[in-house]
């Protein structure tokens, strides 16, 4: 009987991106190698020796993006120049090596997978005290706009979604043996779904014979309320699904209000890629997770917040590829919404089939598969 392969993949909560990112990569081992593979996913933020202070940044990122998107824009920026991201690689190595060195010596792994940047230079100070390497593969969560901290050259192999982003690899030292342009990994259960919108729609308990525009966001996502207030008050032959990504209280707010179309709610949901497939479109933010998600779907994208930094390149990349627009202000959504639904069906179509040419369904499992032979 063959033994298995012991996968350690590292990630954290900072952001729903990373850790499902994670998810999906361990969905598509188990289901390509079956018992053969021994995945583990460990948050290393949760991890007790790790100091409170950075525990509390990370606990804490959604209040920090939302609340002070430019004061995160700014130290994104400036933590992005040679200096700056040195020193911050040297202080992840002081606070996390401690961390991760419990992780590996605990699962032994036969190969490590890294989906946060702060995870990188960890390892190598790991290496170096362990006196020893064991291959390990990055995997970018983000399509334009990366820190230079994804690109540590201690790693075997780096994972990146474009050709942008493997061209920003090859700018920070990595070598083009080191690069693989695959995509960033959307759960696997996207690429099986060939049902049609209409059918999942009635499994869904929605109208099967409306539009359907779904919306998804909370307290993250700015003038959210309002716009759904316009769309509400719009008079559209249009169904809205409005899923509130776990904000119970956003979520509250959404079953206060007086609906005057059809409109499904919801708050947390697991199922997010069967919604993706039964809808027309999405709005929601420029998230690396969200849109990856989207054009893995062939779902054209709405685009209603930004945050400045890394997703102003993902905002780029589907804008001018085609799949998606930017509505800046509750009257700017509405118009475009009344267009693509009620003007012109033809325009919405055309960056349907822009977003599944943009999109990677089988980014996990191709992942999956360079992970297997590095081991």
């Amino acid at each position: 009987m063959t033994s298995q392969k012991r996968v350690l993949i590292l990630t954290t909560d900072a952001g729903l991106g990373h850790q499902s990112a994670a998810e999906a990569i361990a969905k598509a081992l188990k289901h390509l190698y079956d018992d053969d593979a021994a995945v583990k996913i460990a948050n290393v933020m949760a991890k007790e020796r790790i100091p409170g202070l950075i525990r509390l940044g990370n606990d804490e990122y959604d209040q920090l993006v939302t609340e002070h998107a430019d004061l995160y824009a700014l130290g994104f920026e400036l933590s992005d120049a040679t200096v700056p991201a040195s020193l911050m690689q040297a202080g992840m190595a002081l606070f996390l090596s401690g961390a991760i060195r419990d992780l590996v010596r605990q699962h032994d792994p036969d190969v490590i997978v890294a989906t946060h940047p702060s995870c990188q230079s960890p390892l190598s100070t790991v290496f170096r005290l362990e006196n020893r390497h064991i291959p390990s593969l990055t995997v970018v969560t983000d399509l334009v706009t990366i820190h230079q901290l994804w690109f540590d050259k201690a790693i075997d192999l780096c994972i990146v979604p474009t050709k942008a982003a493997h061209d920003l690899a090859l700018e920070n030292g990595l070598s083009e043996d080191q690069i693989a342009v695959i995509g960033i990994p959307v759960d696997p259960v996207i690429a099986t779904i060939s049902k049609e919108p209409a059918e999942l729609r009635a499994e869904l308990g929605w109208r099967p014979d409306m539009q359907t525009l779904l919306v998804v966001g909370g307290k993250r996502v700015k003038h959210l309320r309002e716009i759904l207030h316009a769309l509400n008050h719009a008079n559209l032959s249009l169904q809205l699904v409005v899923v509130a990504g776990g904000d119970e209280a956003f979520y509250r707010r959404l079953q206060d209000i007086e609906w005057h179309s059809t409109v499904h709610t919801y708050n947390f949901v697991d199922n997010l890629p069967v919604m993706m497939k039964a809808s027309d479109a999405i709005m929601c933010k420029a998230g690396g997770l969200i849109v990856t998600e989207s054009l893995a779907c062939g779902l054209p994208l709405l685009l209603v917040d930004v945050l400045p930094g890394q997703e102003q390149g993902n905002a780029e990349y589907v804008i001018e590829g085609g799949a998606a627009a930017m509505a800046k202000t509750p009257l700017a959504a509405l118009e475009t919404v009344y267009h693509w639904f009620e003007l012109d069906h033809e325009h919405l179509a055309a960056k349907a089939r822009r977003a599944r040419e943009l999109g990677r369904p089988h980014a996990a499992h191709k992942i999956a598969e360079r992970i297997w032979r590095l081991g």
